[in-house]
C-alpha cells in the first residue's frame, strides 16, 4: 500500500459462466481437451469518496445467444454490494468485447474511460475481418460512439490516472486497446487484470489465450501486469473461477458470488 494515495476497497463479481476445454481457451492448448470453465465478471472499486465500477457485462440475450449461462444482471451484483448503477459516475470499460461492454444503458451518470486506440480499433478496418470482430457486439461500439457524442467518454492514452490510487495501463494484445487496472488497497497494489490474464495459468506459464489481435503482445503483456503489482498474489485475472475460491466473500451470502479482492486472500 501507497500510504500517500487513498486506498479503496475492490471486488470481482460473478454474473454469468460457461463451460469449455482448454483447447478451445489456450493458444497450443492441452491435447486431451480438457474441461476448462469460464467464469464472468465485473468489477467495483470504492471508497468513502469515489465508486468506480470496472466493466459492465453482457446482457441476457447477447450471452446466452453465445452459449454463456447468464446468472444474474450484472447491475444486480453491484447491488449486492450496495451500489446502485443509477448513481455510478464513472466506469471504466477495459475493452469493447461483447461480455465487457453490453449494459452500458444501465449506468446512465456515467462517464466511461477507455482507451484511444480501443475505439478506433473497433471502428476501423481491423473490423472488416470477421475473426477479429467476432467477440464484439455492433450495438455496443455504436452506443459507445453515441456516447461519445454525448460528452460522456473519457479517452486515455497509455498509462493514467483515474483518480487518485486508481490507474489504467495499456496491455493489448488481446485486443488492440485493452487495459487493465492497477488499484491501491489497503494490503499493496492490487491489479484487476480483466483480459489482459484470463486464468492465473496465463500469469504462471506464459500461456496465451485463444483469442487475440498480437500474439507477442499479449505475451509481453503478462509480464506487465505482473510487474504492476505487489506480487502474484495481488494479481486477479478477467475469467478465472479460482477468483472466488483464492479470495474472500465480503459475507458467508455472497459465497462464489463475490470477492474481496482487498483483503488478504485465502490460505
Amino acid at each position: 500500500m501507497n500510504a500517500a494515495l487513498p486506498s479503496y476497497e475492490t471486488y470481482a463479481i460473478k454474473y454469468g459462466e460457461r463451460t469449455g476445454t482448454r483447447g478451445g481457451v489456450f493458444v497450443y492448448g492441452d491435447p486431451h481437451d480438457a474441461p476448462m470453465p469460464m467464469d464472468y465478471f465485473v468489477w467495483a472499486i470504492r471508497n468513502d469518496d469515489r465508486v468506480i465500477v470496472v466493466d459492465v457485462g453482457f446482457g441476457r440475450d447477447e450471452g446466452e445467444r453465445r452459449g454463456r449461462s447468464f446468472l444474474r444482471c450484472p447491475t444486480h451484483g453491484l447491488e449486492l454490494i450496495g451500489i446502485d448503477a443509477k448513481d455510478v459516475e464513472d466506469v471504466i470499460i477495459t475493452h469493447m468485447h461483447y461480455d465487457h461492454a453490453g449494459n452500458l444503458e444501465k449506468f446512465p451518470k456515467a462517464r466511461f474511460h477507455i482507451q484511444d486506440e480501443e475505439l478506433a480499433y473497433v471502428t476501423g478496418r481491423a473490423m472488416t475481418h470477421h475473426v477479429l470482430r467476432r467477440s464484439f457486439a455492433l450495438e455496443d461500439v455504436t452506443h459507445m460512439v453515441e456516447l461519445v457524442y454525448e460528452d460522456r467518454v473519457v479517452f486515455h492514452r497509455g498509462d493514467d490516472e483515474i483518480a487518485p490510487g486508481i490507474s489504467v495501463h495499456r496491455i493489448a494484445g488481446h485486443t488492440r486497446g485493452l487495459q487493465c487496472v492497477r488499484v491501491n488497497t489497503g494490503r499493496g497494489r492490487v491489479v484487476v487484470a480483466s483480459d489482459a490474464a484470463h486464468y492465473y495459468e496465463n500469469l504462471e506459464k506464459e500461456t496465451p489465450f485463444a483469442t487475440l489481435e498480437n500474439m507477442y503482445l499479449m505475451l509481453e503483456g503478462y509480464r506487465r501486469v505482473r510487474a504492476l503489482a505487489d506480487s502474484d498474489s495481488h494479481l486477479v485475472p478477467g475469467h478465472d473461477p479460482k477468483v472466488l475460491e483464492r479470495h474472500p466473500p465480503p459475507s458467508k451470502a455472497l459465497q462464489g458470488i463475490v470477492a474481496r479482492l482487498d483483503v488478504a486472500p485465502l490460505a
